[in-house]
């Protein structure tokens, strides 16, 4: 495929167009690196991506690590880290970090917080201390862990919930997106190139989900994330929440669509002309004992793999899969060994790590629409996962 090579923001620039679907082809540019778009970032909540160190990352060729903004700042601090250097000097991590704001926090540790117009009122989950963070403050907070793209505080609606409530949550979400931006301006936080983007609510109300999205666009943001998805809806609502948002975000800048999810919902997900994906599915169904593979995923404490010697997956090419074998990885498990999760959390997140690689090969090549069937065609989707 011939790139088209449109530049759209100092930050993204567009490579290339699949002819069949909405999948994209780019660069985006951050003050740690180039990422290649569409990417997947293992999630590393605390600093820390489960049971994998950052050599392990490194080793896989992961392009980036995703940070929690609430988590750190109750742990271990804001002074610990600004005294450590920032977050990359902090977890011995020198390429591109998002932090996400916590903005999923205040959705998912309802009992513990108070939502105002001013911002957000919360007992911490680890000592009971009780916090008040503004859209500001979590700028100032990302400032200084110095991650290279930046979330703003936004309240995500629970699914379900009634218009008024998603009406309010979005118009909450929109105010301090704009804080947010005059904020990050005005104190130039922007100094060294860390980028800020907006977050789309809305819930499963299709007139709601596109006012969110003409006013964060309006606001003018780096990137453009579709927030509020993953939260208990259907599969075929998410997608088709995403089919009303899509055609409204700026074709040059970067498309995150937050918090999914499954590899077949990623293969999906691109061709609906997303670039950026995070999911802690990879480490969390890892420590639970299962391998995700080109054909679906497999419970690995399972008698069938009792004499299976063969690797996890047969066309992976991380390391547990060249060394490993189902047997022992079984044995491991059902034996209590901390190492049997370990391995499992390493090959999943290099098999979605390489499937969007696999991803971005198929577009350059303009046969993405193909390797989309066939991928689809394979994976059998467990049923919370499944359209």
């Amino acid at each position: 495929m011939k790139p088209i090579l449109k530049t759209g923001s100092n930050s993204f620039q567009l490579l290339a167009k699949d002819r069949e679907t909405l999948a994209r082809r780019g660069i985006l540019r951050t003050a740690h690196g180039d990422i290649q778009t569409p990417f997947f970032m293992p999630v590393g909540t605390n600093g820390t991506v489960k049971t994998l160190s950052s050599e392990d990352l490194q080793e896989m060729h992961s392009p980036i690590v995703l940070s929690n903004t609430y988590h750190l700042f109750i742990r271990p601090g804001t002074a610990v880290i600004k005294k450590a250097g920032d977050l990359h000097s902090f977890m011995n991590w020198h390429k591109p970090i998002l932090t996400d704001s916590g903005g999923y926090q205040v959705f998912s540790l309802a009992p513990l917080r108070k939502v105002t117009d001013e911002g957000v009122q919360f007992q911490s989950h680890f000592d009971g201390k009780t916090h008040f963070l503004t859209p500001e403050e979590v700028i100032a907070i990302e400032g200084i862990l110095g991650s290279d793209i930046m979330m703003p505080l936004d309240e995500c609606a629970p699914y379900p919930c009634e218009p008024e409530h998603a009406q309010e949550a979005l118009e909450r979400t929109t105010r301090w997106a704009r804080r947010s931006k005059d904020f990050f301006l005005s104190k130039k936080i922007a100094k060294d190139r860390q980028l800020l983007f907006g977050i789309i609510q809305g819930s499963s109300f299709k007139e709601l989900r596109e006012q969110s999205a003409k006013a964060i666009v309006e606001i003018g943001f780096d990137g453009y994330a579709v927030g509020g998805v993953s939260v208990g809806e259907p599969v075929s609502l998410m997608f088709e929440t995403l089919a009303w948002v899509e055609p409204l975000l700026p074709e040059a800048q970067p498309r995150y669509f937050m918090g999914i999810g499954y590899p077949d919902q990623m293969v999906r997900a691109v061709a609906a002309g997303m670039d950026m994906f995070d999911t802690v599915i990879p480490t969390r169904f890892g420590r639970n004992g299962s391998a995700f593979t080109n054909c679906g995923r497999l419970a690995m404490r399972n008698a069938e793999y009792i004499e299976d010697f063969h690797p996890l997956d047969e066309d992976c090419r991380c390391i547990v899969c060249q060394k490993y074998t189902r047997s022992y990885i079984r044995h491991l498990l059902n034996a209590g060994e901390i190492l049997g999760l370990k391995l499992l959390a390493y090959h999943n997140v290099f098999f979605y790590i390489h499937l969007l690689e696999r991803i971005r090969q198929a577009i350059e090549q303009g046969t993405f629409k193909q390797f989309h069937d066939n991928f689809l065609a394979h994976f059998k989707p467990n049923s919370e996962g499944a359209l």
